[in-house]
């Protein structure tokens, strides 16, 4: 893929949700919920104008929820085992259906889908969606399962805390008692004998900041002895190897795959490379958060991307939070290096604290920095997360979530800057204040860049740092600087963390030149975010000048091709030669 991809994630119960009104803790009667019918090719249109590739669709899986579709034929949900009135789109309680949610026909919600997967395609973009593959919701049944297909634990011996052929672990002779209400009376969520938590809580108790609204799957790991139990294949591996054909076979693209790490990796690789020998293209992104598993659960487990968030994002938010060094990102590369390709960047995801909130930088313009660099460093894809182009500030306290800096994903809502700008079903910058307006803009610029240059999109890199460190003109702490270079052209990056201007000298070393085939000279060159064009020395004895206002970032674009085009025809008669001798 010549392009870089930019995924653009989105809930669909927040994001085409027009009420202006909602209240904490509001049911879906009085907040309501986003529709994918809303999500028209207009609207998708105006996200690819940020210079998107695919849409991330969050939570479009039928998950556990208060409301009551039991009209519907959907089993209702106890509301003491539901995270806020909507649920987690992670407590998933129909693995073959889509949530009701989100459907202005609840009976033709798969429908619903269907056709917006290929609005989706018609508009140019491709559709991934989550995979959950390490627990479900504490009710989980499916009446949307095909004919044949048995439930997760309809088969389990619940006496057992293991059992290779069970789909559940259980605590045998105790009674699910988490430290939260679990009501009384005909009201009561009664479970004997408790399952397993999603995180690995093996307790019948588990408390109010465990996942105690999902049960653990069971892939054939013996948690009590850590003894592994996957000859023969585990029931639970074929249960979400069709699940995973299943979706494939409706068209999306991709799979978000949650918490990879909490599944064996000898699952993955035995499961990726069955899904792909009937779908090639479709591609698999892990949720990981130990880099110390990046290289096996790319090169044994067949994914084509992982999160980079224990090494990257950690390390930018601690240069706009915690005064940590700029040069800390050179350690960041090298720690991936090689693999550089499949680590898929961000700065806000629905786990995260919005970028703007008070929790983090606290003003949105302070991002493009950050932007640029997670954006440019690497061939991996850039996710943006809905309403981070607007500077969202996630200033609200929506119910269970809280003010915590972040956007729910456990209520119904609807978010202030993502209603503004969508106008009712007709996006524009007509509601948005001036300061959105430019920052939408500075992401389209960025994320164009990303898509338009190959340089980054199949590109080399160049870490500067080292040659500038002594450099009086640059701040190594709160200023980086590096290169990516592809066929006759090379993109010089540089980035201002500070709260101050600076005008840079720029150290390119020797090496550079060398291994990026960049010739030395006088040059043209345009600095791509504005337009401004300059005549400069571009070499190894001369300092490239570059001004950077505060909490900016400039990337300068050199294109060489009469000395390339010279250098391959020194080549083409180095063959000839060669030849005839």
């Amino acid at each position: 893929m010549n392009r870089k991809p930019i995924i653009y994630q989105l809930l669909p119960r927040l994001f085409t949700n027009y009420n202006e009104k909602c209240m904490p803790n509001g049911t879906l009667e009085q907040n309501g919920s986003g529709k994918l019918n809303d999500i028209t090719p207009k609207v998708l249109d105006a996200i690819k104008q940020l210079g998107v590739t695919h849409v991330w669709y969050t939570g479009v899986i039928e998950h556990a929820h208060c409301a009551d579709y039991s009209d519907h034929g959907i089993e209702r949900d106890n509301r003491h085992v539901v995270k806020g009135q909507a649920g987690s789109p992670y407590a998933i309680s129909d693995y073959y259906d889509i949530d009701p949610d989100l459907a202005v026909n609840v009976d033709k919600r798969m429908d619903e889908f269907e056709a917006l997967v290929k609005r989706t395609h018609e508009t140019g973009l491709k559709v991934i969606i989550d995979f959950v593959p390490n627990h479900v919701a504490r009710r989980y049944h499916s009446d949307a399962a095909p004919t044949g297909i048995k439930d997760l634990g309809a088969d389990d011996d619940n006496s057992k805390f293991f059992s290779p052929f069970n789909n559940f672990y259980y605590v045998p002779r105790q009674k699910f008692s988490p430290s939260v209400d679990m009501g009384s009376g005909n009201d009561a969520y009664v479970e004997f004998p408790a399952k397993a938590s999603g995180n690995d809580c093996f307790t019948a108790f588990p408390g109010r900041n465990d996942w105690y609204d999902t049960v653990k799957l069971n892939y054939g790991v013996d948690y009590g002895d850590n003894t592994q139990h996957f000859h023969p294949i585990p029931d639970t591996w074929f249960k979400m190897l069709h699940i995973l054909r299943y979706w494939a076979s409706k068209g999306i693209d991709g799979f978000r795959c949650d918490m990879v790490h909490m599944v064996p990796l000898e699952f993955w690789q035995w499961a990726i490379p069955i899904v792909k020998e009937h779908y090639p293209e479709i591609v698999f992104i892990a949720e990981i958060y130990d880099p110390a598993l990046y290289r096996d659960f790319i090169n044994l487990g067949g994914f084509d991307y992982l999160y980079d968030k224990v090494n990257l994002y950690d390390t930018l938010r601690g240069i706009q939070t915690s005064d940590v060094s700029a040069a800390q990102i050179t350690g960041c590369w090298q720690t991936v290096e090689g693999i550089a390709g499949n680590m898929l960047n961000f700065l806000e995801n629905h786990d995260e604290q919005r970028f703007a909130s008070a929790f983090y930088a606290g003003d949105p313009v302070k991002v493009i920095p950050s932007l640029v660099v997670s954006s440019m460093i690497s061939t991996g894809p850039m996710m943006i997360y809905a309403g981070q182009e607007l500077g969202e500030p996630a200033a609200d306290a929506e119910g269970y979530s809280g003010y915590d800096g972040r956007t729910t994903i456990f209520d119904y809502w609807s978010v202030d800057t993502l209603r503004r700008w969508l106008n009712g079903g007709n996006p524009s910058e007509a509601n948005l204040s001036p300061r959105e307006r430019w920052l939408r803009n500075a992401y389209c610029r960025i994320l164009g860049i990303c898509g338009s240059e190959k340089a980054i999109g199949i590109g080399r890199f160049f870490d500067l740092m080292y040659v500038n460190y002594n450099n009086p003109t640059l701040n190594p702490h709160r200023q980086y600087v590096f290169i990516r270079s592809y066929d006759d052209e090379a993109l010089v990056v540089a980035v201002n963390f500070g709260a101050e201007s600076c005008d840079m000298k720029v150290n390119v070393p020797k090496l550079a030149f060398e291994m990026l085939q960049i010739p030395e000279g006088t040059t043209e060159m345009v600095e791509l975010l504005t337009g401004d064009k300059a005549t400069v020395t571009f070499s190894s004895t001369t300092p490239l000048p570059v001004f950077l206002k505060p909490y900016g970032a400039a990337v300068w674009k050199v294109v060489h091709k009469n000395n390339v085009a010279a250098g391959k025809k020194k080549v083409v008669q180095s063959g000839k030669k060669s030849k005839k001798s």
